[in-house]
């Protein structure tokens, strides 16, 4: 069975900092593209970033360009996103997701795995 788990969430101020993980277990997924998303109050769920787990290539989507940076940890199957100057617009819950659909896709259809998501708000 698939699990996605997300952590390292929290409330932090306005340009501090955050690292959240994801770890998986189930299977391996070398050649899968794992993905962060996320979703604020009221708002539909919005991409962020994607890792090729295989070559570790990244595609950042333009709002968080510069800002986030997605990793991973092949030996810990486990994914990251280093948040820094953190703003209130970036409270939201994070979610980490996994499709085999090559390329880096940037819709949530597109991903056929997810966690539960962790919450992340930013004080003004």
């Amino acid at each position: 069975q698939v699990q996605l788990v997300e952590s390292g969430g929290g409330l932090v101020q306005a340009g501090g900092s955050l690292r959240l993980s994801c770890a998986f277990s189930g299977r391996t997924f070398s050649g899968y593209r794992l993905a962060w998303f996320r979703q604020a109050p009221g708002k539909e769920r919005e991409f962020l970033s994607v890792i090729s787990w295989s070559s570790g290539r990244t595609y950042y989507d333009d709002s968080v360009k510069g800002r986030f940076t997605i990793s991973r940890d092949d030996a810990k199957n486990t994914m990251y996103l280093q948040m820094n100057s953190l703003k209130p617009e970036d409270t939201a819950v994070y979610y980490c997701a996994a499709t085999v659909i090559v390329g880096y896709p940037s819709t949530e259809n597109a991903y056929d795995y997810w966690g539960r998501g962790t919450q992340v708000t930013v004080s003004s």
